[in-house]
């Protein structure tokens, strides 16, 4: 499992774009999670699963209010991955996260499994899942890490990484 002071592993995540920008076409656009990091100072949030009461209800609302709390750092990527481009989008708009939080998606949980973060919930129809956990990376390199015992959050969440911040 990733610790404190490693490196980012080089998988490749994707994030979908509803509008064309420069280098970014509209739909699910890769990119590299080494490359992304480096240079910033960045929040990944983990977790099992888009649409789910938890993550629905208080993970994802819960980095979604705290721009004020550290600006700096939510402008420029308060990162949040999980499965499918296309279902991390639909998630995204359903909670309202434009230019707040920028859902990333590991549909074939690579860059989870390259942490050492994955869980197999096949058993609950779920296959290989992220675990709960919140990480704060500068330049590529692990300062934070909270992994949430299963069925917990409460060292992951968003007010627990920004105290961690300040």
């Amino acid at each position: 499992m990733i610790k404190v002071g490693d490196t980012l592993p080089d998988a490749r995540l994707f994030e979908f774009i509803e509008e064309a920008g420069e280098g970014c076409a509209v739909g699910p656009n890769g990119f590299s999670a080494r490359e992304r990091t480096a240079g910033k100072r960045v929040v990944i949030f983990g977790l099992p699963g888009a649409f789910t009461p938890t993550c629905s209800a208080r993970y994802v609302p819960g980095m979604s209010m705290q721009p004020r709390i550290c600006p700096r750092l939510h402008r420029r990527n308060l990162v949040r991955f999980r499965p499918h481009a296309f279902v991390m989008n639909a998630w995204g708009r359903d909670l309202q996260t434009a230019g707040k939080v920028k859902m990333i998606a590991d549909g074939s949980a690579r860059f989870t499994q390259a942490l050492g973060l994955d869980q197999d919930l096949t058993e609950h129809g779920m296959g290989i899942r992220s675990q709960r956990y919140a990480m704060v990376i500068d330049d590529g390199v692990v300062k934070t890490l909270n992994v949430e015992a299963p069925g917990k959050f409460e060292i992951s969440d968003a007010q627990t990484i920004l105290t961690t911040l300040r």
